[in-house]
């Protein structure tokens, strides 16, 4: 499988993949995220969460992530940031492997996309990512929801 980057308006074309997808999508569509603290919420116990940040995206992430067993789904409350992506086979070499958090971190050529409004990422295992770039127009204060679904 391959990443998705698409709008929130074309939900529909999700529904059959994989139902916890569409539920995670329907949940982004449908919640006043304001009306809850950052932290993690688990929608069927730590298998199918998400967690809700704030930061200031400032950097260039130089270091893609890859996951064994979940599939991220990023999506910007508010702000917007670039996100990196490459398929995984494309990455250079391992800089740090986390197995017990189900995290590696790699080096090796991306493209970027940018994430805002109602747009929306899907990372699967075989996508290498990374998050938190800086766009071009400069460092910004973001709010992020990052659902992760156990595969």
């Amino acid at each position: 499988t391959a990443m998705i980057y698409d709008s929130l308006k074309h939900l529909d074309a999700y529904k059959g993949i994989y139902p916890q997808i569409t539920r995670a999508l329907e949940i982004i569509r449908d919640t006043d995220f304001s009306q809850l603290e950052d932290g993690t919420y688990e929608v069927d116990g730590f298998n199918f969460r998400y967690m809700l940040q704030s930061y200031t995206v400032e950097n260039h992430n130089d270091t893609p992530e890859s996951h064994k067993n979940f599939i991220d789904i990023q999506y910007m409350i508010s702000g917007k940031e670039l996100m990196g992506v490459a398929p995984l086979e494309e990455m250079t070499e391992v800089v740090q492997a986390n197995p017990d958090g189900d995290i590696w971190l790699h080096r090796g050529p991306f493209d970027t996309v940018t994430v805002c409004g109602d747009r929306f990422v899907v990372f699967f295992p075989g996508d290498a990512h990374a998050p938190g770039i800086v766009p071009p127009e400069g460092p910004m204060a973001v709010r992020k929801c990052v659902f992760k679904i156990h595969i």
